[in-house]
């Protein structure tokens, strides 16, 4: 090769590797969006404007909310994967748009291939629930019932695809039994016809389940986490219930579009993983239900994977997969 072409081509290496490293210590000179696929005054709303202030704090620019609401996520994820790769549009992520719906449904984006991630912030679980007038007092009374009469136990979910949904599918899966799903638009119908006694059961979120527990109308058996939830320290987790490979805990977190610069994922991860320290932030979230998680941009992806995986072989199984 000519020795001024490999000259010039090393020059140009070297000026691109010092302008990414400058443009790494100057982000963000910009304001930077922050998209998240529910609407406002919802929980992960709640959660995404309380981080973004925090964010912008500590990058010392604007973090604007901006939300996309509709198709359990999708829409805002579909618009941070046409963004530029610049780190001035980033997706606050609730784990099941990238987990779980790519497992039911084909969506506009591949989880694996079209986001940076960045990190997690916080983790919840969910909390089988039953009325407070049921007579299963333990996952094994339930189970019992399902196992004597085969779909005689219905569980209600916030629709096809939801967390919910994808646990009552777990769990029949774990416990080879066979429980009736009825679809609900959203997580408060199913809790009303819970209460009513419409339906035998709920895995319901941690954050809204509390003040069902604590007011006596429901009576919560299980979590769905690894380890017991604080705002429920005396509920057993489901592999304490005898599922020992039982276990799903969603999370909120930091995704950019592919191919974001190495250097503006680092800043950002570390940003975010200052805020998972601060203490009002932690006392904020704890107060709410939320369990603080943190970590790297490659923890996060093999995360994203490892859920990934598992609700695609559980969808599988469960004939759930549509086109």
């Amino acid at each position: 090769m000519n020795q001024l072409l490999i000259k010039g081509l090393a020059g140009l290496v070297c000026s691109v590797s010092a302008t990414t490293a400058s443009y790494a210590t100057d982000f963000p000179v910009q304001p930077i969006r922050l998209m998240v696929g529910y609407s406002p005054g919802g929980s992960v709303d709640i959660v995404a404007r309380a981080f973004a202030q925090k964010l912008g704090t500590l990058l010392k620019q604007s973090v604007v909310v901006e939300n996309r609401g509709g198709a359990s996520g999708t829409i805002a994820a579909q618009a941070v994967v046409k963004a530029a790769p610049d780190g001035y549009t980033l997706y606050f992520v609730a784990s099941p748009t990238v987990t779980i719906t790519p497992a039911i449904t084909k969506t506009p984006f591949d989880p694996a291939k079209d986001f940076s991630p960045i990190g997690t912030v916080v983790d919840y679980t969910n909390v089988l629930l039953v009325n407070s007038e049921s007579p299963y007092k333990t996952v094994a009374d339930l189970i019992a019932q399902a196992k004597a009469n085969p779909g005689s136990i219905t569980y209600g979910s916030a629709g096809v695809g939801a967390s919910n949904h994808l646990s009552g599918e777990l769990l029949a899966d774990k416990a080879n039994v066979k429980l009736t799903h009825v679809p609900y638009k959203g997580n408060a119908p199913a809790l009303t016809d819970l209460m009513a006694g419409r339906i035998s059961v709920v895995f319901d979120l941690n954050t809204t389940a509390r003040n069902q527990v604590n007011g006596g109308k429901v009576r919560a058996l299980a979590v769905t986490s690894a380890v017991r939830n604080p705002m429920f320290p005396d509920v057993p987790t489901m592999m304490e219930s005898g599922y020992k490979d039982f276990e799903f805990t969603g999370w909120l977190g930091l995704l950019g579009p592919a191919g974001t610069p190495a250097p503006v994922v680092q800043k950002l991860a570390l940003a975010t993983q200052s805020i998972a320290q601060d203490k009002d932030f932690m006392e904020q979230m704890a107060a709410s239900g939320y369990v603080m998680s943190s970590g790297t941009p490659a923890q996060l992806s093999a995360r994203m994977k490892r859920e990934g995986d598992m609700f695609r072989d559980l969808a599988e199984r469960a004939n759930l997969r549509q086109e």
